[in-house]
């Protein structure tokens, strides 16, 4: 039995516990973020900022959408949305053909002889050869 062995197997190294450096880099961030807001602000703003801080930067980490990670996903959307595009479409002139039907005349042979169908299949007769062939 034959297996498929996958290639090209890519998986980033886990550099911080079981985190890769971008899922730390992401998190650390947002906890600095955090931390600089709550020696600023009041606590029911801190707790709002670490609340939308803190879900964005694990969805940054830890979400994938169809297997590509969030980072990679927006990356792509916002490329595709800001990169000039240039649709095409060039319709050709060409003049309408008329075409004109011809009529194919048979010769007198083709007419007269008509399909042979035969009475009796001929794999029965075979089978029957085959099953009864001295070996």
């Amino acid at each position: 039995m034959r297996f498929t062995v996958p290639q090209f197997i890519e998986r980033e190294a886990k550099i911080v516990g079981p985190l890769t450096f971008r899922q730390f880099i992401f998190i650390a961030i947002a906890g600095a973020i955090c931390f600089f807001i709550y020696s600023i602000a009041p606590f029911y703003v801190f707790v709002i900022a670490c609340v939308i801080f803190g879900g964005s930067s694990l969805a940054l980490a830890f979400l994938k959408v169809q297997g590509r990670s969030l980072p990679v996903v927006l990356s792509n959307l916002l490329r595709f949305n800001f990169a000039p595009k240039m649709y095409l479409w060039k319709k050709s002139q060409v003049p309408i053909k008329i075409l004109k039907k011809e009529t194919v005349v048979q010769s007198e042979k083709e007419q007269e002889t008509p399909l042979k169908i035969a009475e009796k299949s001929q794999l029965k007769k075979i089978r029957t050869e085959i099953e009864t062939r001295p070996e």
